[in-house]
């Protein structure tokens, strides 16, 4: 008679997954001398294994641990120069700790993601995940990475920061202190371009914004918020709006490089001098802010900082002995406002 032992000698590392109620990628982690894996975790794992009399394939495992290493990102943003300066740094520093960067975008919103994050983590051979605003805050792709058991950094979350390790900053501080430094130029009326709705960035900048004015007691006018995309184009509509109004704004605050550069375009069109006639402010400091004239007084985010500091969390954690808890570590970087030629004093009968 065959015993329970034979019967199951053709399991699969799924079955001992399924059995053990962890993912595959547990699994292979066990096999691997356990690296990175609970004590509890290994032990449900092992006894799955001897009651399946699994036996993995050795030249399988030889040619996996010959491997190169692999980070996921996962990315969408409709910015592109915060998405060049954040690759960049991404994988300048794979490249210096041996790890290859893959990089993947499904969509712009979380019912797009939703339809091919499992299948794309169930059949990936990533090492870890860095995953990039607004997808970082994207509810189908968190739970998937939870389900996958993979090792995760987070670029700055708005919605819950403290799950898995995460890089950011305080995009609300940085907004309110460039708002700060346009009142302080003697400008009352000024306009604000938020970006994407759904992008938690844009709600920090403009809640920033708003409590800037408040703070000076200057009354909030919604016809001087408009709502932009974090693209040009959406910057050129915006500022459209805004410079054609009866009594246009004395400065502009866009909440991206991109749209405060669209505002500068405008002005040059309607022969608005900036900044003699009107200042302009951007977020981000990208490439964009020093190509164009006037170069941008703008607000620095360490795009390629949180990148590099993004990969070491990351690298921490896939190589964490199972008793190190490195899994939610935050880090905050700062911002600040650099003071360019787009802005200056309000003219003395417009302020």
């Amino acid at each position: 008679m065959r015993t329970r032992a034979n019967k199951q000698s053709g399991a699969t590392i799924k079955d001992v997954a399924d059995l053990a109620g962890v993912s595959a990628m547990t699994v292979s982690r066990v096999l691997n001398s356990g690296h990175r894996v609970r004590p509890a975790t290994q032990e449900r794992v092992e006894a799955a294994i001897r009651e399946l009399n699994y036996r993995p394939n050795l030249s399988a495992r030889s040619l996996a641990k010959a491997r190169s290493l692999f980070i996921g990102l996962l990315y969408n943003n409709p910015n592109p120069g915060y998405v060049s300066e954040l690759l960049i740094g991404l994988m300048n520093r794979c490249r210096q700790v041996g790890y290859h960067l893959v990089i993947e975008n499904f969509g712009s919103t979380d019912e797009e993601w939703a339809a091919d994050i499992d299948g794309l983590l169930s059949s990936s051979n990533f090492d870890g995940l860095i995953v990039a605003p607004p997808v970082s805050d994207f509810d189908s792709v968190i739970s998937a990475i939870e389900r996958a058991d993979l090792p995760c950094v987070r670029i700055a979350p708005e919605q819950e920061p403290d799950l898995f390790a995460s890089v950011r900053t305080d995009d609300r501080d940085a907004a309110r202190r460039m708002t700060r430094h346009l009142l302080d130029l003697g400008h009352r009326r000024l306009g604000f371009i938020a970006g994407d709705a759904g992008h938690g960035a844009s709600r920090q900048r403009m809640s920033g914004f708003c409590a800037a004015l408040e703070d000076a007691g200057i009354e909030l006018e919604d016809a001087l918020i408009v709502e932009g995309r974090f693209t040009y184009r959406s910057g050129l509509a915006a500022a459209e709006k805004l410079l054609s109004m009866p009594e246009p704004p004395t400065a502009i605050f866009a909440s991206n490089d991109d749209m405060a550069a669209a505002v500068v375009g405008v002005a040059a069109r309607k022969g608005i001098d900036v900044p003699g006639q009107l200042s302009v402010a951007g977020f981000d400091d990208t490439h964009t802010a020093t190509t164009l004239w006037p170069q941008l007084t703008t607000v620095r985010q360490p795009i390629a900082d949180m990148a590099g500091a993004a990969v070491d969390l990351l690298t921490a954690a896939i190589n964490a002995e199972p008793d190190q808890d490195v899994a939610q570590t935050q880090r905050l970087l700062p911002c600040e406002v650099i003071i360019r030629d787009s802005s200056c004093p309000v003219a003395p009968d417009r302020g």
